[in-house]
């Protein structure tokens, strides 16, 4: 896009003179053409004495005329389902992607999930003004949608409120037209296409006001007849000569005529790729609709019938690929009608198996039984008054057919009277009630009448009907209408002949046609137009050999293209779906590495698009080559969410993937490409794509061997990318100068709120980097350093950051041979910082003196929400002076003590924490020899503790007194969900004084007895109990030495008893 010029000085004085009404128009047309001072002072208003007063009031009263005519033109309010919020603000983007240039307006929304990329959005009042103090307003603006997307609307609702006075005050004329408009003249000059619209301009005595600023809109590029030549149209500048519509169009674009004038565009994105990106200042994009929006242009459609409004918005929100084409205003109000209609007919069907529609054609042919006003046949029953609706429903597809058809295949959308009588279509038909469901009528500036289908899709559908029923008498080839052959050519040639022409035409106009016609071959379409559109039966041997020759056109291509995935759409409309289930299946069963053939790459690139599964997450893990991801490179683009792991990827893959990260169209949020065989060539060439992508938040590269160097990239890379929120380089041996590098971008980096650095050999020195980092960065949330070699060293420089970072909530530092003096610095760090909320030490070397200074923090620090001490030298002392600090901390809520040689008596002194504190609510004692005493005690606590919601006690030394023990506080106790005692020895009289208690418990939700030599009694009482416990909701009785056939008969009592609870035998 043009970059706009910065503003350079105030705006010109202006002379003033009047002239004839013959001079006015001239001098209008000179003032819009730029001409200088000259045009401008016969339009100017004498200055402001009394005689003047009068010309003034004159001109000001043919302002408010032209202001009513356009009110009278655009109506009193916007369409159905088009609520004035979402015109109200428009997206600002910086061009057209290759998918807008390139593909079907379906296929853009079916790739892109109905979603945009992240841009700025634009009010309407604002869309015509500098974006900032030092820019100049655009002079070239261009709006895109998609067909039916509201753009007319949208035009519509600006001129409305302009004429109205309530937007675009800074422009004293507006002037609207449409290419339906323009296509109506061969020729035409700047001086009368200023009249057609201003036509005020020649009336005597007019003196106007020469008009600060002038916006032209031209509506509708994509209808314009003649495709507009920027590299081959003559330059004129003289407004009064008279040359082709497309040429005058881009001349105005270029400026050579009317260079002083705003100049407003709208057009279905392909057709906008014909105006050099040079030429545009400002390109914004209408934006669909979204699930409430939908929602309410439903509910206009069925204001009075609430029921039938609830059966068709569930019938949309059911099918993921209807709920996104809804996103489209106009299609969204074309599935009402035809869901309405249906919703209405349910009742009278006979064949309820016909409902609800499963494809795009079956909706349409529902659309088309609606347009009939009735419902058609019953199966052996024919009415005179269905055989004449049915007459009338064949005679439309003829004569309109051939005239969509042809239309879609020179691209023509609009028609006039004399394509009407050129295609042989009555005039008088078009008046009827079945035409006014698939065309609309609309007089022009010209007074000449256009015609053009409510939307592209039913033009489509209707060709793809003439196209159905032609080729069974036609001698010739239709696209062509040439090339006579004897006998006929036969459905199969035609059909092959349409597939062919689709799978050639670059711009996938055909595309949706195909799967028209793919659809009619469909028994329940069938079944659904037969009598009415098609005969009974028609056709249907033709399935299995259109089948096969679709699936002939997915070739051995190096890519899989748009036109493939559209072939697995058509099959779908076939319902022939064998391919996509049997990939679906070998996807969710991970045998997807044994289908490598071009069929199962489209299929699978095809699921990628469509598959409710694969848009939250597309996990191609252990299942990719680098031939096949290569040949499903251009739909990678819209995936959501990739998982690549395990594919033995290298090098030379990244670059592959760098290229679709590039790429403007890219929709990739996560990508993750944990332990493959990427080391620091590939990190950077995934480094070059960051620099420019604006999609990818999530980026993970566990486990590969990118180095110190790869490190350095990714790191230069985050110091520009401004996107990316997480990034794991867990064991990839980084060491120190990747430490350093990463830190280095950590102090200029505002985005990064995760980055992982576990096992990548990072010692002291690393850590002296990182730190020096977290002094002066607030954006990092989380940062993982765990199987690091740190040491104290490390421990206290870390310590000094945190006294001044005040944006870090998790830290790890698990395994990094940390030892009492660097938890001392670390817990003194920690009565100082306010915003950590997470700290893991796990496996590291703290004594009893270390947990001295873990108790003076927590006594004094108010945030630390999680504590980690696994796997330390905590014994009784250290765990004795944490838990009389839990007596006074309000703040932590879980805290990890799991082998750390702890016994009854620090068992002792956390019971009689708990039964303070308040806060605490996961417990994790496993691995420490308690023993039943240390157990009683910490079940007296659960008796009065009321925050405690699991307890973790596997492999403590529990016998039958303790277990006994836990029994009585479950049967008193109501918030404690999870109980593990995993690994103990209760026996059978645990068990009974476990079960006891489940039968009065209503809090536990969890329960692991696995291991623990409950023996066939124990599990009995326990499976018995489950009948009078309906909370319960898991269940582990493994390892309990019961047989296999002890084991089918309790699974099978705790499922009778307690069928909502999970068992584990």
């Amino acid at each position: 896009m043009r970059k706009q010029e910065v503003r350079t000085g105030g705006e010109a004085g202006q002379g003033h003179s009047t002239g004839s009404p013959a001079e006015q128009v001239k001098a209008l047309v000179d003032l819009l053409a730029g001409k200088g001072s000259q045009g401008s002072q016969a339009l100017q208003a004498p200055d402001r004495t009394p005689d003047s007063l009068p010309e003034s009031h004159s001109n000001d009263s043919r302002i408010q005329r032209h202001r009513e005519a356009l009110l009278s033109r655009v109506g009193g309010g916007p369409e159905l389902g088009s609520p004035l919020h979402r015109l109200a603000t428009l997206l600002l983007v910086e061009g057209l992607t290759d998918l807008q240039l390139r593909e079907h307006d379906f296929t853009q929304v079916e790739a892109t999930r109905g979603g945009w990329l992240p841009a700025r959005i634009i009010t309407l009042d604002r869309l015509f003004l500098p974006l900032s103090r030092v820019s100049i307003p655009p002079r070239i603006s261009i709006t895109v949608g998609v067909a039916g997307m509201g753009k007319t609307t949208l035009v519509r609702h600006f001129v409305r409120l302009w004429a109205r006075g309530q937007i675009g005050k800074d422009f004293s004329l507006v002037l609207p037209l449409t290419f339906r408009d323009l296509n109506s003249h061969e020729k035409l000059c700047a001086d009368r296409l200023i009249r057609s619209v201003f036509p005020h301009v020649g009336e005597p005595s007019l003196a106007v006001v020469a008009p600060a600023r002038v916006l032209l809109i031209l509506d509708g590029l994509d209808e314009c007849k003649m495709p507009l030549d920027f590299s081959n149209t003559v330059a004129c500048t003289d407004p009064k000569k008279e040359i082709q519509v497309d040429h005058l169009i881009t001349n105005i674009i270029r400026g050579n005529l009317f260079p002083e004038v705003s100049v407003w565009i709208t057009s279905r994105p392909s057709a906008a790729g014909q105006i050099p990106g040079g030429l545009v200042d400002r390109m914004t994009e209408i934006r669909g609709f979204n699930q409430e929006e939908i929602k309410v242009c439903l509910e206009q459609m069925f204001p009075e019938d609430q029921a039938l409004l609830g059966w068709v918005l569930s019938q949309v929100q059911a099918d993921r690929a209807l709920y996104l084409m809804c996103t489209i205003p106009a299609f969204c109000r074309l599935t009402g009608l035809a869901l309405g209609h249906l919703g209405r007919s349910r009742s009278r069907l006979q064949d309820a198996e016909l409902w609800p529609p499963r494809t795009l054609c079956e909706l349409y042919s529902w659309y088309f039984r609606m347009a009939l006003g009735g419902e058609g046949q019953e199966r052996g029953k024919v009415s005179p008054r269905i055989e004449q609706v049915a007459h009338g429903g064949r005679k439309m597809v003829g004569t309109l057919g051939r005239l969509a058809f042809h239309g879609l295949v020179k691209k023509k959308y609009v028609f006039y009277e004399q394509d009407m009588k050129a295609f042989g279509v009555d005039l008088a038909l078009l008046q009827g009630t079945l035409c006014s469901c698939f065309l609309q009528r609309e007089e022009t500036l010209s007074s000449s009448v256009a015609y053009c289908f409510s939307h592209l899709s039913l033009q489509e559908f209707v060709a793809a009907a003439y196209y159905y029923s032609a080729s069974k008498r036609a001698f010739f080839d239709l696209f062509t209408e040439s090339g006579m052959s004897w006998p006929r050519l036969g459905f199969l040639t035609h059909f092959r002949s349409a597939a062919q022409r689709a799978m050639q035409a670059e711009d996938g106009r055909l595309d949706v046609f195909l799967r028209f016609l793919s659809g009619l071959l469909s028994p329940r379409v069938n079944a659904l137009l037969a009598g009415s559109l098609l005969a009974q039966g028609e056709h249907q041997g033709y399935r299995p050999y259109v089948a096969e020759l679709l699936q002939g056109c997915l070739r051995p291509d190096t890519v899989v293209c748009a036109r493939a995935i559209n072939v697995l759409h058509c099959l779908h409309e076939l319902q022939h779906t064998e391919l996509a289930h049997s990939v679906q299946e070998a996807m969710a069963s991970g045998t997807l590495a044994g289908l490598t053939g071009p069929s199962h790459c489209a299929a699978l690139a095809y699921l990628l698009q469509v598959s409710d599964a694969c848009a939250q997450d597309a996990n191609l893990s252990l299942c990719l080559s680098q031939g096949v991801l290569q040949s499903l490179l251009p739909q990678l683009f819209y995936c959501r969410s990739l998982r690549l792991d395990t594919n033995q990827f290298q090098d030379p893959v990244m670059e592959l993937l760098g290229s679709v990260l590039s790429g403007k169209d890219c929709r990739i949020q996560k990508i993750s490409l944990a332990e493959n065989q990427i080391s620091n060539k590939g990190a950077k060439a995934l480094a070059r794509s960051l620099l420019v992508n604006r999609s990818l938040s999530t980026l993970d590269l566990r486990s590969n061997s990118i180095g110190p160097q790869g490190a350095k990239a990714l790191a230069d890379a985050l110091k520009i990318n401004r996107t990316l929120t997480s990034l794991s380089l867990q064991g990839n041996t980084i060491r120190d100068d990747g430490a350093r590098s990463m830190a280095e971008a950590l102090a200029s980096n505002r985005t990064l709120s995760i980055l992982h650095l576990q096992k990548n050999t990072i010692g002291s020195m690393g850590a002296q980097w990182m730190a020096d980092a977290l002094k002066q960065n607030r954006s990092l949330k989380e940062l993982m350093l765990s199987s690091n070699s740190f040491g104290d060293r490390g421990a206290k420089a870390l310590a000094e950051a945190l006294k001044v970072n005040q944006g870090l909530e998790s830290l790890d530092l698990q395994s990094n041979s940390i030892s009492d003096a660097g938890v001392a610095a670390l817990m003194g760090a920690l009565c100082a910082n306010q915003t950590i909320f997470s700290l893991n030490l796990r496996e590291n070397s703290i004594s009893p003196e270390g947990a001295q200074a873990v108790a003076h923090a927590l006594c004094t620090n108010s945030t630390l929400k999680n504590l980690d001490l696994t796997a330390n030298l905590l014994h009784d002392q250290g765990a004795q002076a944490i838990a009389l600090a839990m007596r006074e901390n309000c703040a932590l809520m879980s805290l990890h003590l799991q082998w750390n040689f702890i016994q009854a008596g620090a068992a002792k002194a956390l019971g009689q924490a708990l039964q303070l504190n308040r806060s605490l609510t996961c417990l994790d004692l496993q691995e420490n020899a308690i023993g039943d005493e240390g157990a009683s005690a910490v079940a007296s606590a659960l008796k009065a503790n009321t925050a405690l919601t699991a307890l973790y006690l596997q492999v403590a030394s529990i016998g039958v007194p303790g277990a006994q023990a836990l029994g009585e506080a479950l049967a008193v106790n109501r918030t404690l969900e999870i109980l593990d005692l995993r690994g103990n020895a209760i026996g059978v009289a645990g068990a009974k004084a476990l079960a006891n208690a489940l039968k009065v418990n209503s809090s536990l939700r969890r329960l692991n007895l696995q291991e623990n030599s409950l023996g066939m009694d124990g599990v009995i009482c326990v499976a018995t109990a489950l009948s009078g416990n309906h909370r319960l909701q898991h269940i582990n009785l493994q390892g309990n030495h019961i047989g296999e056939s002890g084991a089918r008969m309790i699974s099978e009592a705790i499922k009778t008893n307690a069928p909502m609870c999970t068992v584990e035998m």
